[in-house]
């Protein structure tokens, strides 16, 4: 009992095939596909200034400069 076989599976398959039908479970996996993408491309845009650094030898400060102001 601790185990499943191949017969639970199939059973778990179509009673989600029936309930989400093969249309929805396509788009599901297209809309994940598309969020990878997604992801991957913010990855590669955050990794480009790095590179134009590199390249052209200037740095940019990332955080602004604070300056203390005296109150009185």
């Amino acid at each position: 009992m601790g185990s499943l076989s191949i017969w639970h599976w199939l059973i778990v398959v179509l009673v989600v095939v029936l309930l989400f039908g093969r249309g929805k479970i396509s788009d599901l996996m297209g809309d994940v596909a598309k969020g990878v993408k997604s992801f991957k491309k913010g990855l590669a845009d955050d990794e480009e200034p790095h590179k134009l650094e590199e390249q052209s030898g200037a740095t940019v400060d990332v955080e602004p400069s604070r300056e203390k102001t005296k109150v009185t």
